[in-house]
Formats: C-alpha cells, sequence, structure tokens
C-alpha cells in the first residue's frame, strides 16, 4: 500500500503499509529498506497521534507493545486518527542492535536526516518531512538497550512552547516515575525536531538490560492507551495525577563516567540515595589485582539509571543521578 495515500484518506478504517528508502549493497544492487507504517482513521474527527518503537534496535517494550495495539485497535473506537510506526530502524530491531548494522549510525542521532543521505538519515528524514506535520503529539518508546538500565519513567522536557501539554501527556502515561529530561548529548535527536515544531513530545526509558519482563511491557501497554485517552483519541477515564515521584535532571553532573576501564562492581543500586562524593561504583583491572578505582558521585541524588553491562571502558556512563521535586 502507498503509505502516503492511507496517510490522506480520511475514510475511517485501519490500513497497514510501509514506506521505502534506497539502499544499494553488494547483496543488493537496487535494493530498499521498508518500514512499517500503520494508520487507523477514527469514526469521528479529532487529532493525530504519531506513536513511534524501534527508534533503537535492541530495546523491545515499544516494538511487542505498539504490534500488539494494532492487532487490536479498532476504527470504531478512534477520535482523530493514530500513526503508528512499531520499527523505525528495522534492521536495527532485527539484528536486536542500537546501531543500524547498514551504515552503523544512530538513529536517534541524526533527525531531522538527510534525504541523500544514508538509509538511516533517510528514514529519518521521511518522518521529519511527511509524518510530524501530519501529527499533533508525538510518543516515542524507549528502553535501556542492551547497555543501559533505567527505573521505569516517562520524560518530557521543560523547555519550548508546548512543554506543559508534554508534561501533562508524561504524567498520563502514568509510568512509575515521571522525568523532566536532560540530555547528555542532544544534537540529531527526534525531540528537539519535534518540540521545535511546538508539538508535545514524550519519551519514556522502560529498565532496560536488552531484555523485557511482564511489568515493563504492562506499563508500557497501559502508558500508550493512557497516551490516547489523554489526547481524546481513545475514550476512558485519564490518571488524574502522576502514580510516583517527579523527578529532574539539574545539570551535566547528573552523569557520573567511568575513570578508568575494567570490570564494573556497582555499590548502588536503581531507586538507590547515594551523596556527592560517595562511591557509586568500582571499576578492577584484572592486571592490577590490588586495587579498584572508585566511581565517585558527582552530585547528591537518586540512581535513575545505571550502566547494564559488566565492563565499562573510560568514559562510559557508569550511573544517571536524578533529584526527586516530590512526589504526588
Amino acid at each position: 500500500m502507498n503509505i502516503l495515500s492511507a496517510l490522506d484518506d480520511t475514510a475511517s478504517g485501519v490500513r497497514h503499509g510501509a514506506f521505502t528508502v534506497p539502499h544499494s549493497s553488494d547483496e543488493s544492487a537496487w535494493g530498499n529498506v521498508v518500514v512499517p507504517v500503520s494508520v487507523v482513521v477514527g469514526v469521528r474527527p479529532g487529532p493525530t497521534a504519531l506513536l513511534i518503537a524501534g527508534n533503537h534496535g535492541d530495546e523491545f517494550e515499544g516494538p511487542i507493545v505498539l504490534h500488539d495495539l494494532l492487532s487490536t485497535l479498532e476504527a470504531s473506537a478512534v477520535t482523530g486518527r493514530v500513526i503508528v510506526i512499531p520499527a523505525l530502524n528495522p534492521p536495527a530491531v532485527e539484528a536486536g542492535r542500537r546501531t543500524s548494522p547498514l551504515d552503523g549510525a544512530n538513529m536517534n542521532r541524526v533527525f531531522p536526516g538527510r534525504r541523500d543521505g544514508g538509509p538511516t538519515a533517510r528514514i529519518a528524514a521521511f518522518v521529519v518531512e511527511e509524518l510530524l506535520p501530519r501529527a499533533d503529539a508525538v510518543l516515542d518508546l524507549h528502553s535501556g538497550g542492551r547497555t543501559l538500565e533505567f527505573l521505569p519513567f516517562a520524560a518530557s522536557h521543560g523547555d519550548g512552547t508546548a512543554a506543559a501539554e508534554s508534561a501533562r501527556l508524561r504524567d498520563a502515561f502514568a509510568a512509575p516515575y515521571s522525568v523532566l529530561l536532560r540530555d547528555p548529548d542532544p544534537a540529531g535527536l527526534l525531540d528537539g525536531v519535534v518540540e521545535g515544531m511546538g508539538k508535545p513530545f514524550v519519551t519514556t526509558e522502560l529498565a532496560g538490560g536488552g531484555t523485557t519482563t511482564p511489568d515493563t511491557l504492562q506499563i508500557a501497554r497501559r502508558g500508550v492507551g493512557n497516551f490516547l485517552r489523554a489526547l481524546g483519541i481513545l475514550d476512558g477515564d485519564v490518571p488524574s495525577r502522576r502514580p510516583g515521584p517527579l523527578l529532574t535532571m539539574p545539570g551535566d553532573d547528573c552523569f557520573v563516567l567511568a575513570p578508568a576501564s575494567g570490570l564494573l562492581e556497582p555499590l548502588a543500586g536503581l531507586g538507590d540515595a547515594v551523596e556527592e562524593g560517595e562511591p557509586v561504583a568500582l571499576i578492577r583491572d584484572i592486571f592490577t589485582p590490588d586495587a579498584a578505582v572508585p566511581v565517585i558521585a558527582t552530585r547528591s541524588g537518586i540512581v535513575a539509571g545505571r550502566h547494564f553491562f559488566g565492563r565499562v571502558r573510560r568514559g562510559d556512563c557508569v550511573a544517571v543521578l536524578a533529584v526527586s521535586v516530590g512526589a504526588t
């Protein structure tokens, strides 16, 4: 199906299609990357939500939950329109990798993309040029992938013309934690492009470790439904307040970096409170058995994220420290 025709079709219904970007390789001179897209047009006019997962290929809650949504969502239940991309970066999802095996690019570092770029940049350009203009709000589902683990949270940024609406939708998602997000590397993020268009944007980090659990899948499934209900696209009650604390990341000192390479021994777990100057981990070099290098907390806070893999390289983020601004 021509997905652009489906996007512009105002008749009620569920349509599954795809868009393609060219990728010439040794295996296929005239090959293409095929990105699945589905459109659900409701029986009543209303807003358009764009739901995205599989931005990174080793984060699986989003693709599973959006795939499940498409098997159950009926046009008769929808007011407005829902555009769903369950796997934005199919080569990375199929390989279980954060980055694309085709060009080594990180999808969430190439926005707004380039029509004349590699396959990852071309996918990003299609999203920015064809999908974002049609959307009234965007939900981008993430988890920590193979190398990170987070407290399960929904997040928004505190600036931009749509910040208040983003915060409302973030809290309606009703993850165990809500976060005012600070990005350690904001260049090329989808977040900034959406917010630059003045549209509300919500993202998540739903645990991680390159796997899923029944709990994280339930958080994602419930949160997607709440997001759509908060927009008025689905009927039903919306949580009147977030279920857990609101965390914020006040500065770059929230990101605690490894001062050396080696085996990682964590001293603080997710949700633990740590004080500035306190060690949050030890790094052990197998060739220097009589010493371990401490990883020191650069500020006081709650461990909201941690390096998951048991080995680190110098400069890796070992811990993410957040500050509670009060439970509700």
